[in-house]
């Protein structure tokens, strides 16, 4: 039976801002991981405990979504950071999660970069390898999240992470297979029955159609829905309703398989 991993960002509120703590309780049930916001991008302590706890309660695998340093503009705005600065970021974040993680009787099992810092790793070479040496510095068999053909993969494979090659359900793809800008329009998918056949497709057929109409190679190890999409919780409902349906079993990405 093929196996896929259905992923989504969540613990993204922060403070007195818990809007989406709801949205995300009703998330949990349908993914097998979850991507924890550390406190940059958005997040903060206590946000970071719940989220780790529900996700325990729930059986969702841990991962860190360390973000660029940018409250005010959601982590998503692109920022002029060495690779040094990306290799911290990830260090300080992940360990804030591992660190919850444990206290909770949970650990870390992968990394996702948030944002503009994953869309920057994804063709600069120099701020991918800073991710991927910050993931090797803050533990062993810790998972790198990367989008297919990008320069994460070949970060994950110069030092030897473990990675697994990820597609987006909800996002438009550029003909170079990186996501288009979301300050772009169509760069967000808002139609359940589009993203679920787009979905289907990129793990079946390993292909999508990019913004162009052009037709874009993808390894789908782990499927992503964004937290904060309004239509989040119908969007993983019906996804995972119709992979099941087509006989996919829904589960965290195994090390041993990749």
């Amino acid at each position: 039976m093929k196996t896929v991993d259905l992923n989504c960002d969540l613990g993204e509120s922060f403070g007195a801002y818990t809007s989406l703590m709801e949205m995300d309780s009703l998330i949990l049930p349908h993914i097998s991981s979850a991507n924890v916001a550390c406190g940059f991008h958005a997040g903060d302590p206590s946000v970071m405990r719940k989220t780790v706890e529900a996700a325990l309660e729930n059986g969702v695998a841990i991962g860190a979504h360390p973000g660029l340093p940018d409250l005010q503009g959601f982590g998503r705005r692109m920022m002029k950071i060495s690779a040094e600065e990306a290799e911290n970021y990830v260090i300080y974040q992940t360990g804030a999660l591992q660190a919850i993680a444990a206290a909770c009787g949970g650990s870390v099992r992968h990394v996702k970069p948030h944002g503009a810092l994953y869309n920057m790793a994804a063709k600069d070479t120099a701020i991918a390898e800073g991710i991927a040496r910050g993931i090797k510095s803050a533990g062993s068999n810790i998972l790198f999240v990367c989008l297919f053909g990008s320069c994460m993969v070949q970060a994950a494979q110069k030092y030897g992470i473990p990675y697994a090659c990820e597609v987006f359900a909800d996002r438009a793809y550029n003909d170079d297979g990186t996501l288009v800008l979301r300050t772009q329009s169509g760069s967000v998918i808002t139609d359940e029955k589009e993203a679920v056949r787009r979905t289907l497709r990129m793990v079946l057929d390993g292909e999508v159609t990019s913004i162009t109409g052009k037709t874009v190679s993808v390894r789908a190890d782990t499927i992503c829905v964004h937290g904060d999409n309004p239509k989040a919780v119908e969007f993983v409902r019906q996804i995972r309703a119709e992979l099941e349906k087509n006989g996919i079993q829904i589960a965290p990405p195994d090390i041993r398989n990749l």
